[in-house]
């Protein structure tokens, strides 16, 4: 028996009908994906109301009703979650988002006037700061006593910065912008405008309504910035 007739013999094994064969379930998908929302809507919850330190991966277990080895499986460590959490809550999904995919980002590199890219933009942070400023301050109260959080806290500071910077050299593409304020400054401007803990001061201490946020955001920065 020679080595060619040997290997056609083991394909045959394999391919026996009685084989296993790798098999995706549709309906194992979605308990997969129903799971891992209860696990994060029960770590965002916690985190919110308790703190970051002061919850346990038990007591998120607990609360979306698993065990505690399948909040592990599903998402992971306590800093992986809050990763998750911040994630989903800027993309506005139930997976992370990169950037430039998002739909505010494309409709604002459409447009072709500072005052509608502005607008856009101001309008996308705001229903991105009813998901985000709970749990970015929870992150933010982490990062005090948890290196990974710290980590994390750093990370999503600077990729703030880096796409505000993308978003005002988009912005002085239109020819629109104060000529005596560089794309540094105008992205400067922006990125403390729409941090968790200004949108936190106006509506959650002063009582301002969303709307009313996004509409300062768009009149502050079309007078501060635009020509």
């Amino acid at each position: 028996m020679n080595k060619e007739t040997v290997r056609l013999m083991g394909n045959g094994v394999k391919r026996q009908p009685g084989a296993k064969r790798a098999y995706k379930s549709p309906r194992r998908a979605e308990q997969a994906a129903a799971t891992r929302n209860a696990v994060l809507a029960a770590a965002r919850e916690l985190f919110v109301s308790n703190g970051y330190t002061a919850t346990t991966v038990a007591e998120i277990a607990g609360h979306a009703r698993v065990s505690v080895d399948t909040v592990y499986a599903t998402v992971g460590r306590k800093p992986a979650l809050l990763r998750e959490l911040v994630e989903t809550a800027i993309s506005g999904t139930e997976q992370a988002v990169p950037a430039e995919q998002r739909d505010y980002v494309v409709r604002i590199r459409l447009a072709t006037s500072a005052r509608d890219k502005i607008t856009i933009y101001a309008q996308a942070i705001t229903g991105i700061q009813q998901r985000m400023a709970p749990v970015f301050l929870a992150l933010r109260d982490a990062a005090s006593t948890d290196q990974e959080c710290a980590s994390l806290w750093s990370e999503i500071a600077e990729r703030r910065a880096t796409n505000m910077g993308t978003f005002a050299a988009d912005l002085r593409t239109t020819g629109e912008l104060r000529t005596d304020l560089s794309d540094h400054q105008v992205a400067d401007i922006i990125w403390s405008m729409n941090a968790a803990e200004y949108w936190v001061l106006l509506v959650r201490e002063r009582g301002w309504r969303p709307a009313q946020f996004a509409a300062w955001l768009i009149d502050a920065w079309t007078r501060l910035l635009l020509a």
